[in-house]
């Protein structure tokens, strides 16, 4: 009942908020619905992307996360930005809570959402915000992902878009210490009336996981992937890469 009323909760909360523009960072990764109670992480993750006209940004963040119950974890971020042609700073800081909604493996599709809240380091920005269901479901060894997550902003100096975004994942869990597969990020744009395709930001490719333990409780989760645009507005080339320390 607590779960459910939380969806509510949820769900009556996303058309409260105020629309934004915002396009995928370079080290966005696939956030996935299962939560583990009382699991602690420091999370570090990074981006390299590669433009059509030759120029760069990269993203880097570090967190520190736990899983507060069976159905909620929460984690602290501090972010930092490169765009083109100027020096590495900080940017933000983002607070990301995930909530899982079923009972891991019970039913064919696992459920989670998402909900981000992101202070930009420029105050005109005002909230960024990040919200959307993660899904989750296998096939045999064959794990795969979706997650359609809605990004805005709340308290900016002026209003943009509402855009929908997408986070794709397919692996195959050969090993726990080595896993194979792919990743895919996009944007089409306002979620009510999509950008013309061309417009659109896509980028898909290989990727790889992997579990190493450390200790009895500890470990190091790993996954990276090299993403290549399928359209004019997308960066050539993305190199990303994110480690978990887990104890």
């Amino acid at each position: 009942m607590r779960i459910a009323s939380l969806a509510r909760a949820l769900a009556a909360l996303c058309p409260l908020l105020v629309p934004a523009v915002l396009h995928a960072e370079p080290n966005d990764y696939v956030h996935t619905p299962i939560v583990e109670e009382g699991e602690k992480e420091i999370d570090f993750k990074t981006g390299f992307e590669k433009n059509k006209d030759k120029s760069s940004r990269t993203a880097t963040s570090i967190g520190l996360g736990w899983g507060a119950t069976s159905w909620w974890f929460t984690e602290l971020y501090g972010k930092w930005h490169r765009e083109p042609g100027q020096t590495s700073g900080f940017d933000a800081w983002e607070w990301e809570n995930r909530f899982q909604l079923t009972p891991t493996g019970k039913y064919p599709l696992d459920l989670g959402f998402l909900l981000e809240v992101e202070r930009p380091k420029d105050r005109s920005e005002g909230y960024e915000l990040t919200y959307g269901p993660l899904l989750q479901s296998e096939w045999g060894l064959v794990q795969g992902n979706l997650n359609l997550l809605w990004q805005k902003h709340a308290r900016a100096a002026e209003s943009f878009d509402t855009e929908l975004h997408y986070e794709l994942q397919l692996k195959y869990r050969a090993s726990e210490k080595f896993e194979w597969g792919a990743q895919g990020f996009g944007s089409f744009g306002p979620w009510d009336h999509w950008a013309p395709s061309s417009q659109q930001e896509h980028k898909f490719g290989p990727a790889i996981f992997g579990k190493v333990r450390t200790g009895v409780a500890q470990a190091v989760r790993y996954n990276a992937a090299l993403l290549f645009g399928t359209t004019s507005a997308s960066p050539r080339t993305t190199l990303r890469f994110q480690a978990e320390y887990e104890f």
